[in-house]
């Protein structure tokens, strides 16, 4: 099976929906995929857990499909979002000085994609 990991850095409306479509695409279609927030995108973080925003109804399929990896801590903190995240229940990731590490997910054989 295919693995992918979606990076989110960009918080541009229509370039992180697209970023969704895709983990769900790929879902759909067999892959192992997973999406972590980074970077700006992580300002996004509150909007996304709320009902009624052009994001919520597909964020909440990856949420309950479990294709969220986690959010950056170090950007969540300084974004002010982390709380956020840890509402939602995603982890914070932060193996590479505060941040997500990519050798850590190509050590587990995920193609990197970054948005």
């Amino acid at each position: 099976m295919k693995k992918v990991v979606l990076f989110a850095f960009n918080d541009e409306p229509m370039c992180f929906t697209h970023v969704l479509l895709n983990v769900l695409d790929m879902n759909e279609r067999g892959y192992e995929v997973k999406l972590v927030m980074e970077g700006e995108a992580t300002k996004l973080l509150p909007g996304l857990a709320n009902q009624g925003t052009a994001f919520s109804k597909m964020w909440g399929k990856l949420k309950d499909r479990g294709l969220v990896a986690g959010v950056c801590k170090a950007c969540s903190t300084n974004m002010g979002t982390a709380e956020s995240a840890q509402e939602q229940g995603l982890p914070l990731l932060d193996d590479m000085s505060g941040h997500p590490s990519f050798a850590g997910f190509m050590e587990q054989g995920y193609e990197i994609l970054v948005f």
